[in-house]
This record gives C-alpha cells, structure tokens and sequence, in this order.
C-alpha cells in the first residue's frame, strides 16, 4: 500500500470513474428531460386541434370573448399548466390564456408550427416560448379555418414557465441524489477492482522488483522470466544483466592481462637493464680491458639500450592503438613500392642470417587506399618476425594478388611454424611464440600492433602454418577506385 506507482495509478483510476460519472449523470438528466418533452408532447399533440373542435374562438374575423373563457376553464380544468394563444395567419399574437398574463413577445415564428401540422410525431418540434424570449417549448398547435381559407392557430405551450421552474428544481434535486449516489457506488466498485486489477496486472512488476533485488545483492545470474504484462521491461533488464555480466567477465579479463601486462613489461625491461647495467659496472671496475673488449662491451650495452627503446616505442605505439588515440589518414599509395622500401631497410638482417627477402608482385597489382605510415609499420613487424624466426640461408617470401575491390598481402617464411595452439593467440598482446623456435626474444607486442592496425582500416589478418613448414601470414587492403 505504500507503494507510490499503486497511488497513483489509483489517484487516475479515481478521476476517471468520477469524470466518467459526472458526465454520466448529466447525460441521464439531459435524456430525462427530453424524454418528458417528447412524451408530453406526443400525448397532448390533439389538444389544440381537439379545442377548435369544441369551441371558436373566432367569429367573423372577431374574437369571441366567451369562447376564450371557454377555453380558458377548458384548460386549467384539463391541465393548468398549459398556456393557450390565439395568432393570426402571421404570427402575432391576438390574445392569449397565460398564469399572471406576462407575455414578452408579440409575434411567434410560424415555421415549428407548420413543420408540426405537415410532419408525424416522431421527432421532438419546440416553438417560440412567449413569456421566454429566445427560449423554446414543446407545443400543440392546430388550425382555425373559415370554409377552405385559414384565419389563425391555436398555439399552446404544454409546459408552462411555472412547470419548468419546478421541473428544474427537481432536475437538479435529481442529479445531486444520483450524482451522489453514483460516485459513491462508483468509487467501492473502483476501489475493490482497481486494487484488485492493479495486484493482478502487477504481479509480473513485482517478480521482476525481487529479481532486481537479487540482481542488486550479487547474484549475477538472476534473470526475469519473458512473458507476462511486462515482457518488454523484463527483456530490457535481462539484455541489461546479461550486458552488465559480460562487461565484468571483461574487466576480470582486463585485470588479469594486467597482471601478465605488468609481468612481461618488468621482464622485458629487466633484460636489457641487467644487461647494461652489468657491462658497465665491468666496465668501470675494469681498468685493464683491451680496446677489442671494451669496444666488444659498450656495443653490447648499445644493443640493449636499443632494445630497452624498442620494447619502449612498442609501448607507447601499442597503448595509442588500443586507446583508438590513432586515426589513419588514408591516402592511395602503390604497395609494391612501399614492400621494396621496406625491404631494403631489412638487407642487412637478411643478410646477417644469409636470407633473402623475395617480392612476388604482377605489374597489375592497383593503388590501395590507406594509412601509409600504419601499413607500412604492420608490414615491417611481419617481415622482421619472418626473419626472426626464418631459417638461416632461408627466404622470406612477399606475395602480392588482387580482385577488383582489393589487394591481397601473404609474407610467409620457412621457419619452424606455429602449433595450431598457438595461433589461436599469437595475435594477442604479450603472447610469445614458444621460445624455442627462435634464439629471437620480443615484447610480444608485434602481432598485436599489427592487427590494431588492420582493424583501424576494417580489415582482418590470418595465419596459415603447420608445424616444421613455416608461417604466412595474410591480410587484405581496399583497392584505390579512381572516379
């Protein structure tokens, strides 16, 4: 009962069943009145008629005063409410039988009057109410005829202004009582079916509240059932737990790559730190090194110091990509040309190793649309981990193909491969290739920078390898349409 959403759906329900009631009321006093009308109307319909039969209140164009008193006694005796007038063919009222004589008009409209004597009773005719300026009454009205020509009416209102003050006051005696009684019936009936509807309509909210509460304390699990007056509200809330669960499923995965992030980034760093740090301490605490040694040293540490700044830049690349701080600029470019460059950066790796660097390109091959300096960093990772873990006197081969809509780059090498289990996760961040397949070490960040990259231009990259038959790796560039 305290429940703020029942009183307010309650507090509406009870405006409404009180408008609805008002306007009930008020139609039923309106039908009311109008079915007295009619009624009065269709059972004294003959009276005026019936009144020139008896008596003529015309002689010779003249009125016959004993005949109005006639009339007069005729109709208090029958019905003292009505009021009788005598009109000539125009109208105009010549004399009249009216409670305290007080006539305001003159003239009354003969139109309602002729549409009562040519049309049958079946609809509701009002006439000018001569004590009532601007107001209308039923009526009866009949013709006075001399031989074939008409000399006048018999025009009488059969509710007379005294009857219609009464019958008002009555009116709304009648409405109060009903209008009373109407509302008070009317509201126990809302109220006993309102609250009753509103536990029934709600019963569905009210499961849908506990497993929210559920929800609230812990239980992630908890989920409402789809159906009932509020699936649509359950669906949304299940869509919501089921967007909340997996969001914390990632930020436990989140925290755990942390960790390994943190692991790897302290091992990584450590390396090459150890290294330059030992060498120079030899160096300081050695006064009798040869030339040759302390040359063979200090280009040790500058080896380290070059990995330390590698490891570093990878960082830092790496942390723009995933924080999406990068928007490629993407320009037509030819990759062929782009491939050569990179490939004689890598002539002397190659050549340390005596491998060869080979580029398989058809004169064919289009313009790609993209980031150069992006794609040209994601190509240079993938030839300098085919030459990493190439064979010694091996070849790195570069395959280029296209279709209409893009062009297709395969850098393969001959190397010891990668395991099926492996490639599932070679292209997540700090994941190594088992080490034994290279004397090589990395940051592991190389294949994941690589695939940022493509997926900064909405493209995918894929490995194919077996083990002990080397890997390629494949990957895709929009072709450059010219308009």
């Amino acid at each position: 009962m305290n429940n703020k959403l029942f009183w307010k759906v309650s507090v509406v329900f009870l405006l409404i069943i009180i408008g609805i009631g008002t306007i009930y009321v008020y139609i039923t006093a309106f039908s009311s009145r109008s079915y007295f009308e009619e009624a009065n109307q269709k059972l004294n319909s003959g009276v005026a008629a019936q009144t020139v039969k008896e008596v003529t209140p015309l002689v010779n164009g003249k009125v016959d005063t004993n005949a109005i008193q006639d009339i007069m006694h005729s109709m208090m005796v029958i019905n003292p409410s009505v009021e009788v007038y005598l009109l000539d063919t125009e109208g105009y009222i010549i004399t009249y039988v009216a409670p305290y004589k007080k006539v305001k008009l003159e003239k009354v409209s003969l139109v309602p009057i002729q549409k009562f004597l040519t049309q049958s009773g079946d609809r509701i005719i009002r006439g000018d109410d001569p004590r009532n300026p601007g107001q209308e009454k039923v009526f009866s009205a009949a013709p006075l005829l001399e031989g074939d020509s008409t000399i006048g009416y018999i025009y009488i209102i059969l509710a007379s202004e005294e009857q219609s003050s009464i019958l008002s006051t009555l009116l709304g005696s009648y409405v109060l009582k009903v209008g009373t009684l109407t509302f008070l019936v009317s509201l126990l009936i809302a109220l006993m079916l309102g609250f009753l509807a509103f536990l029934y309509q709600t019963r569905n909210l009210r499961n849908i509240i506990r497993t929210v509460r559920r929800f609230k304390e812990g239980d992630m699990s908890a989920r409402v059932e789809d159906d009932g007056h509020f699936a649509e509200l359950g669906n949304n809330f299940n869509a919501m737990a089921d967007q909340i669960a997996d969001n914390i499923n990632q930020i436990k995965s989140v925290e755990k790559l942390r960790r390994e992030l943190i692991a790897n980034v302290s091992h990584d760093l450590r390396t090459p730190l150890s290294v330059i740090r030992g060498y120079i301490e030899t160096l300081v605490m050695k006064d009798n090194l040869s030339a040759r040694e302390r040359q063979r040293y200090l280009s040790i540490v500058h080896d380290s110091s070059e990995n330390l700044s590698n490891l570093i830049d990878q960082l830092f690349e790496y942390s723009k990509l995933e924080a999406e701080e990068i928007v490629p600029q993407k320009e037509p470019f030819q990759i062929s040309d782009l491939i050569q460059d990179i490939i004689m950066k890598f002539d002397v790796i190659a050549s340390a190793k005596k491998m060869k660097i080979k580029l398989n390109a058809p004169r064919s091959i289009p313009m790609v649309i993209a980031d150069i300096g992006l794609v040209e960093r994601a190509i240079s990772n993938l030839i300098d981990n085919a030459v990493k873990y190439g064979h010694e006197g091996g070849t790195v081969n570069i395959d280029l193909s296209h279709t209409s809509n893009s062009v297709a780059i395969s850098i393969a090498d001959d190397g010891p491969g990668i395991s099926p289990q492996e490639q599932s996760f070679i292209f997540e961040r700090y994941k190594r290739f088992d080490r034994t397949r290279s004397k090589q070490s990395g940051a592991g960040l190389g294949l994941a920078i690589v695939k940022k990259i493509l997926e900064l231009h909405n493209q995918s990259i894929r490995v194919l390898s077996e083990t002990g038959k080397g890997a390629s790796f494949v990957f895709n560039l929009p072709a450059y349409q010219r308009s």
